[in-house]
């Protein structure tokens, strides 16, 4: 798994954990500590840190696209790590200059790893929806 992976990795078990507590932890002092605790570099963490700021603050226009991709599945009915690899990957699709089959590949290895044995699939569908609409230039993120 390359470090940019890991990092990912760590921003979709935060971003999981938030959500399934409610929100009650969406503290981004706390998810820095946790990131600091998995992640062994500065610019992992940077990184981790900027996918879960960058979700929570754009999530709602996230959810927009995402719901819009979604054929007969409505965003609060998918499963929650389903949610969370989709929201890090449309946040990279849309607000990053990382190239969109990479952040593709990355979301598919994420549901495959933690999600159902349909999700890669699923993910990849939707996402792909989203990269074909996509101009390809990076927006700045939200906030």
């Amino acid at each position: 798994m390359s470090r940019r992976s890991r990092a990912r990795e760590v921003a979709l078990q935060t971003l999981y954990r938030m959500e399934v507590s409610g929100g009650e932890s969406a503290d981004l002092e706390a998810a820095h500590r946790f990131h600091k605790g998995r992640l062994q570099s500065a610019p992992l963490i940077a990184f981790a840190d900027a996918l879960v700021e960058g979700v929570l603050t754009s999530q709602a226009d996230l959810d927009a696209v995402i719901d819009a991709k979604s054929q007969n599945w409505r965003l609060s009915r998918m499963a929650a790590t389903d949610r969370a690899v989709l929201r890090i990957a449309a946040f990279e699709l849309l607000h990053s200059d990382t190239p969109g089959p990479v952040v593709i590949d990355e979301a598919i290895d994420l549901a495959r790893r933690y999600g159902s044995e349909a999700s890669s699939r699923f993910v990849a569908g939707i996402l792909g929806g989203i990269l074909q609409d996509h101009d390809g230039r990076p927006r700045p993120a939200a906030g």
